[in-house]
């Protein structure tokens, strides 16, 4: 008989539903749970505070990584097109592809840009952020990691708390808990960072409101 191992997961990009790998959310019915983000209303939440902070933003550019990213992406597209905004999808395979798509959204003009959450963009994270203020073009992640390193704004879950919450599921799960019977949960905090440096160099005026939505203002 085949060994089950239980699996604890932690994942920005996916929908375990969509996906196969678990029967819902409230009963997994294998051998995975854990923490998903609701990625319908990430994304609509990220498309809404960048049209806080360009109330003209007419199209927005996506860049997300086409090798697995596909569930992520498709739900902040169509986030994008509830909200009024046409998007632009950006797929890169490897960070070589990056320098091309942010070229293109700049050719494009794009007036915005959404970062998806792939390991691979929060690892060129640097390379990223340059690109964008030297072409002007503003920016939101779901990596708060970003406006530290000088982009416009983020907004997306709590990593440390998440890693914290999924200790407790393998903590259940040692004492005898089956995986099956974990309800999967969401992120149950977000944080708001904006970099008003960025801002002024961006030629932006960040609406005080959306200022103090902000969990840290970096001036």
């Amino acid at each position: 008989m085949p060994r089950v191992i239980p699996t604890v997961g932690i994942d920005l990009e996916d929908d375990p539903l969509a996906n196969g790998w678990a029967q819902s959310i409230a009963r997994p019915g294998g051998n995975l749970t854990g923490l998903f983000p609701g990625l319908p209303e990430l994304g609509g939440k990220q498309i809404e505070l960048l049209k806080e902070a360009m109330p003209r933003l007419a199209d927005v550019a996506v860049l997300w990584d086409a090798n697995f990213g596909t569930a992520q992406f498709r739900a902040t597209e169509a986030a994008i097109q509830a909200s009024g905004v046409k998007p632009l999808s950006l797929p890169v395979r490897q960070a070589s592809d990056i320098n091309g798509a942010i070229e293109r959204a700049l050719q494009e003009q794009a007036q915005g840009l959404i970062v998806l959450t792939p390991p691979m963009i929060f690892i060129q994270r640097a390379l990223i952020v340059d690109l964008t203020l030297k072409g002007g073009l503003p920016m939101i992640s779901g990596f708060t990691s970003f406006p530290k390193a000088g982009g416009l704004t983020a907004y997306g879950a709590d990593l440390p708390a998440m890693f914290r919450r999924a200790a407790n599921f393998v903590d259940r799960i040692l004492r005898g808990a089956k995986a099956s019977e974990l309800p999967i949960e969401r992120p149950n905090k977000f944080e708001l960072i904006i970099n008003l440096k960025t801002a002024k160099t961006l030629g932006l005026e960040i609406p005080w409101q959306l200022q103090q939505l902000a969990d840290e203002v970096i001036e």
